[in-house]
């Protein structure tokens, strides 16, 4: 059956702060676990969405009990692919993020959706879902709840960062928080050395 998470968060910042924090999150002293991210994919569409895949590195250390069941050789990193909409017209950032390595052991699928609280436009409301699924034969129990006491941990961790993004972008309050300063940003952020192949096709379908 796997473990099921869910959480809601409420953001005092508007939307299109926490849009652009989003976009600038990484590095941050409070994910250290991410390595690199790169964009594969970017198109705006007809209807003015902004559609963006991207592939995220993390370490991937395994607990002492599972290190002494796996193979010492097993990668310790793992490869997260991100799909996330933004829809301009109705002030809403939808992401879906979920492994490509390692799902024989454990996948984690997470969806989140930020939206502008109609309620008080200066709050951004975070809605925040994730499935660990393990299918491996006499273990999975254990697995599913390390995974899941691993995913709180480091949600708790990624909403300190996206404060964190946040704190500099109010800090630095640049003039044009509205446009694609965001994205701009993270395009010239350096790749990593040896990143691994893939696709530039587009992708098929988005969250």
């Amino acid at each position: 059956m796997g473990r099921y998470f869910q959480s809601e968060v409420d953001i005092n910042s508007p939307w299109y702060q926490v849009l652009a924090a989003f976009w600038q999150r990484y590095p941050n002293p409070y994910s250290t676990h991410v390595l690199t991210e790169d964009v594969l994919y970017r198109e705006v569409t007809p209807s003015n969405r902004l559609l963006s895949r991207r592939l995220l590195t993390k370490t991937n250390r395994l607990p002492g009990w599972a290190e002494r069941v796996f193979p010492a050789h097993m990668a310790r990193r793992v490869y997260v692919l991100e799909d996330s909409v933004v829809d301009p017209e109705t002030h809403t950032l939808t992401t879906r993020t979920w492994n490509i390595n390692h799902n024989k052991l454990m996948t984690v699928v997470e969806g989140c959706l930020f939206e502008e609280d109609c309620s008080r436009p200066s709050w951004t409301k975070l809605r925040r879902e994730a499935w660990i699924i393990s299918t491996v034969r006499g273990l999975a129990r254990p697995i599913q709840e390390f995974g899941l006491a691993r995913f709180r941990s480091n949600q708790d961790k990624a909403v300190k960062g996206l404060e964190h993004a946040l704190n500099k972008i109010q800090t630095e309050d640049p003039p044009h928080l509205h446009g694609d300063q965001g994205e701009s940003s993270e395009k010239q952020k350096p790749l990593p050395p040896q990143a691994p192949p893939t696709s530039t096709q587009k992708p098929k379908q988005f969250v």
